[in-house]
C-alpha cells in the first residue's frame, strides 16, 4: 500500500525550520503537483530552485527535509503540473514519492481551508510550536482535518462484494464510506453496506488502515459476512456495478496504492475466509 515504504519512515513531527538549499518542495497550482518523471521516480524542486520563496516544514524522511509552498506556487521552470490521480497511473520505484505528494497535499488543502477563523473570521497564521493555524483574535487553534471512512470487503462464502463506482474512479472496489456523526466504524460498516446494496452484515473484523491524502482520510478496513438475504439491491446513483465474484474471477486495480486493492488480493488468494 502507498505507506509502506521500509525500510524509510515518514518523520511527521513539527518542526519550524527554514529549508536548506538541499531540501526538497512541494508546490500545488490548481490541485496539480509540480513534478518531474524520470526513471521511475518523481523528482521534487529543490529550496535553492525557488529562492526567497514562503514555505511552511511538513515532514522528513531518510534524513532529508519536505517543505510546503503554503498557497498556489509559482511557475518553476524544468517542472510539470501534474495530477495526483495522473501521478498514480504512472510506473515509480516504490511508494515514498507518491506517500510523500498524497501527504503534502492533505497539509496543503487544510491550510488552504484554514486561512480564516471559524469562530471569528479573522485571519490566522501558523503556529511556532506546533503545526496547527492560530487566530491572533480569539485564540482559535485549528489542527489538520482527518476524515475517518471505511473500506468493507462483504464475503458471502467463496464469493466477495465486488462493485464500481457510476462516476470517478473506473476499476473494481469494494463498499466505501465516510463515518457519520454519533457512529462507531463498525456502525459505519453496517449503515454503509445497508445504504449501497441493501444488505445486512454480520462477524465485522477490522483488518488495517491507510492514510489517503487525496481526500484528507483515514481509510479503516473491515471484512464481514452478509447475514440472511444475499440479493442485492444496488444504490444506483452511487454504484454503477455491484456483484457477488468468485475469488478466482476478482479483477485487481492496476496498482498497488490502496488498501482497497489488498483487501481484494487477499481474499483472492484464500488469506481472508
Amino acid at each position: 500500500m502507498i505507506q509502506d515504504i521500509a525500510p524509510e519512515h515518514l518523520d511527521n513531527a513539527y518542526h519550524p525550520a527554514l529549508p536548506l538549499p538541499a531540501d526538497l518542495l512541494l508546490c500545488f497550482r490548481d490541485g496539480k503537483a509540480a513534478v518531474r518523471y524520470e526513471n521511475g521516480r518523481l523528482i521534487f524542486p529543490t529550496a535553492a530552485e525557488a529562492p526567497g520563496i514562503k514555505s511552511l516544514y511538513l515532514f522528513s524522511v531518510a534524513g532529508r527535509s519536505y517543505f510546503l509552498i503554503p498557497e498556489e506556487g509559482p511557475s518553476l521552470p524544468g517542472y510539470e503540473s501534474r495530477s495526483l490521480s495522473e501521478l498514480r497511473g504512472l510506473k515509480l520505484t516504490g511508494n515514498l514519492d507518491l506517500l510523500v505528494v498524497y501527504t503534502a497535499f492533505h497539509l496543503w488543502t487544510w491550510y488552504g481551508a484554514s486561512r480564516f477563523c471559524g469562530s471569528c473570521g479573522t485571519r490566522t497564521f501558523p503556529a511556532d510550536d506546533e503545526r496547527a493555524m492560530v487566530c491572533p483574535a480569539c485564540g482559535k487553534r485549528i489542527y489538520p482535518r482527518i476524515n475517518p471512512a471505511v473500506i468493507v470487503g462483504v464475503i458471502n462464502g467463496d464469493r466477495l462484494l465486488i462493485t464500481k463506482y457510476k462516476t470517478g474512479f473506473a476499476h473494481h472496489a469494494l463498499i466505501a464510506g465516510f463515518t457519520e456523526i454519533g457512529e462507531t466504524a463498525e456502525q459505519t460498516v453496517e449503515r454503509e453496506v445497508m445504504e449501497e446494496v441493501g444488505l445486512r452484515v454480520r462477524n465485522i473484523r477490522y483488518y488495517k488502515s491507510q492514510p489517503w491524502g487525496i481526500a484528507s482520510d483515514l481509510l479503516m478496513g473491515f471484512f464481514c459476512e452478509v447475514d440472511g438475504d444475499t440479493a442485492i439491491h444496488r444504490d444506483e446513483h452511487e454504484l454503477g456495478y455491484a456483484e457477488w465474484v468468485q475469488r478466482d474471477q476478482i479483477i485487481l486495480q492496476p496498482s498497488d496504492y490502496s488498501l482497497t486493492n489488498e483487501m481484494m488480493k487477499q481474499f483472492r488468494d484464500g488469506k481472508i475466509h
